[in-house]
């Protein structure tokens, strides 16, 4: 999909009603978040999901017409497997985030990964149970050490239970951001999926924020989701040898962007370490 693809839905932010506004925020956020796995959705999508902000379509019927645009494809009119999860996946984060329900609770963060994944991975919604690593271009081929596959569940329920009891009345927005980055930058590191750690951890993170009824500025999920997920692997790396510790102020300013409106630059490449020594 073309860069300004994206930004066709920028006439909605501006112009639209309020009930075209927030679908559109949606959609941005649920196209914007497939470039964490390289992941590119199609134009049929793209004019799809504009039917669905003019209230043309329902989004149930958003997604029978993307699933009968694939099982119709056939040869070589048909578009490849990653942008039919690109499609299906933007659809479902879209019907969710469309939704005024949440769960906090393990169990609610594992719904979200069934509902995001419905339909394109056959192990949606369940712990993943093996043990994986992930070489990382911003790490120079390096790996963000995750949580073993038999300590997931509990590794889960503890970060939830003191998130449960952490008290945000009467500290600063910068000090709310600072406690909310450790919480949803611990939960991604737990790695509690096979694929798709991300796009869960972001809607979990957009779904618990409105929650606490902050207003969640679509634009960096839409334009550098990307850069969301390095600052994630940079707020859980270590390599002390390399001098290397964690680093969660690159995961700040995303969110300073997100709920403060600040233009902070959100380049990848100054998330990059350029040499490291590995084991």
């Amino acid at each position: 999909m073309a860069e300004n693809d994206i930004h066709d839905f920028d006439e909605y932010l501006v112009q639209g009603e309020s009930s075209c506004r927030q679908k559109a925020e949606d959609w941005q956020i649920a196209i914007g978040l497939q470039a964490v796995d390289g992941l590119t959705p199609s134009n049929c999508l793209v004019q799809t999901a504009k039917r669905h902000i003019e209230g043309d379509i329902s989004i149930d019927e958003v997604k029978d017409l993307i699933d009968t645009y694939y099982r119709t494809k056939s040869g070589h009119d048909a578009p490849a497997g990653d942008t039919e999860e690109a499609d299906k996946v933007s659809a479902n984060i879209t019907k969710l985030l469309n939704e005024q329900t949440f769960s906090f609770s393990p169990s609610g963060y594992a719904a979200v990964h069934k509902r995001i994944f419905d339909g394109v991975f056959k192990f949606a919604g369940r712990f993943r149970d093996c043990n994986i690593t992930k070489k990382e271009w911003v790490l120079c081929g390096d790996t963000v050490l995750y949580v073993g596959f038999d300590e997931i569940r509990p590794a889960l329920e503890h970060d939830f239970a003191r998130e449960r009891e952490f008290c945000y009345k009467g500290i600063t927005l910068p000090e709310i951001i600072q406690h909310f980055v450790k919480f949803i930058s611990g939960i991604w590191q737990i790695h509690a999926f096979r694929e798709g750690n991300t796009r869960t951890t972001a809607v979990f993170a957009i779904q618990y924020l409105r929650s606490m009824r902050y207003s969640v500025d679509s634009k960096p999920f839409g334009d550098s989701a990307w850069y969301f997920r390095n600052a994630l692997v940079r707020a859980n790396y270590r390599n002390i040898p390399n001098g290397i510790e964690r680093d969660e102020t690159f995961l700040e300013k995303f969110f300073r962007n997100l709920l403060m409106e600040e233009q902070n630059e959100l380049k990848n490449k100054d998330l990059q370490i350029h040499s490291v020594q590995t084991l």
